[in-house]
């Protein structure tokens, strides 16, 4: 009888541990298949040539900073210390799934596809991969994969280029471009296909070019040209440097009126306001502040305005045209 109580006892056992170990082992093989962790798209890459810039070779390097939870910058600079920059660009690009993004230039579309060591650019349609040549020198082009670096970009080599775009409509074309260090920066504009007067554009701002905007406003026929700057410090003060082209063959600069001359639309603006052509009409909208308001938490109401572009007397001006209140909540 003893003998039989050990039998069962051992057997009991022996079932106990065997269910042990296959909880064990399921318990594993959930933790092999768990989801590997989402790639770091963030950082700097560059081409194979970076790993020869001692030696003196060319390369070009592209830096991937975040906006928003769906969009990323790309900007992309080369060696400008021995010759001309080959490959400026910059571009907003739109997430359309963890690893690929996506950006657009006259109708094409340009992927950014990550994976853990590297960035591969190139066109969506394959016919379309000359369009990546447009913002190289040389016969080079932006189609290329480009390895991720564990530190930034050298920094005593690279263009020092801090904004760059290029923008066409009706045939006529701008590069907007800026340099420069702190609060001043020193920006370019460009024109490509006026009948008459093609010069070069170079002045002084207080602030930084944040983006560039064209056009046609008026209706004409021919575009305008809009920068949006915002000035250094806590305030974030925009503001609007616009050129219009006359009958193609030429640009004027157009007048922006500040907010500060309008007491209609002044009241409680601290800066922090942001600029966007919708259609034909130029939007500004900001949150406005109230009496005890700090910098950083403004409880106003949201403060957007319209403005439409006329002829005046010396070169065309954007005047206010709707003033749009609404609260945040």
């Amino acid at each position: 009888m003893e003998s039989i109580k050990q039998f069962i006892l051992i057997g009991v056992l022996s079932i106990s541990f065997l269910c042990c170990k296959q909880k064990e082992g399921a318990k594993s093989t959930k933790m092999d298949i768990l989801p590997q962790k989402t790639i770091e798209l963030i950082g700097s890459y560059a081409s194979s040539a970076y790993e020869k810039r001692d030696e003196g070779y060319d390369w070009v390097g592209v830096s991937v900073t975040k906006k928003t939870d769906s969009t990323i910058h790309i900007s992309i600079r080369s060696r400008a210390d021995k010759k001309k920059p080959t490959c400026t660009f910059d571009a907003e690009a739109l997430k359309l799934n963890e690893t690929t993004y996506q950006s657009n230039f006259e109708g094409k579309d340009i992927l950014y596809v990550f994976n853990k060591t590297s960035l591969t650019i190139k066109t969506k349609l394959k016919e379309e991969i000359s369009t990546l040549n447009y913002f190289c020198s040389g016969g080079a082009s932006l189609a290329a994969t480009y390895t991720k670096l564990n530190k930034g970009l050298d920094q005593t080599q690279i263009d020092k280029t801090i904004f760059n775009k290029t923008l066409s409509l009706q045939n006529i074309s701008f590069e907007i471009s800026s340099t420069g260090k702190g609060s001043f920066q020193y920006l370019k504009i460009k024109p490509f296909g006026l009948e008459i007067d093609n010069s070069e554009i170079n002045m002084e701002i207080d602030g930084s070019i944040v983006n560039a905007e064209i056009e046609d406003l008026n209706s004409d026929g021919f575009p305008e040209i809009l920068v949006y700057s915002v000035s250094a410090g806590s305030g974030s003060y925009g503001n609007v440097i616009g050129y219009s082209v006359n009958n193609g063959k030429s640009i004027s600069q157009i007048y922006f009126p500040p907010i500060s001359e309008n007491l209609q639309v002044n009241k409680g603006y601290m800066g922090h306001d942001a600029f966007a052509i919708v259609e034909t009409t130029l939007m500004q909208r900001f949150q406005t502040y109230n009496e005890g308001d700090t910098n950083a938490n403004p409880t106003g109401n949201i403060r957007q305005i319209q403005y439409k572009l006329i002829d005046g007397e010396a070169s065309r001006r954007f005047v206010i045209d709707k003033v749009i209140e609404y609260p945040t909540k």
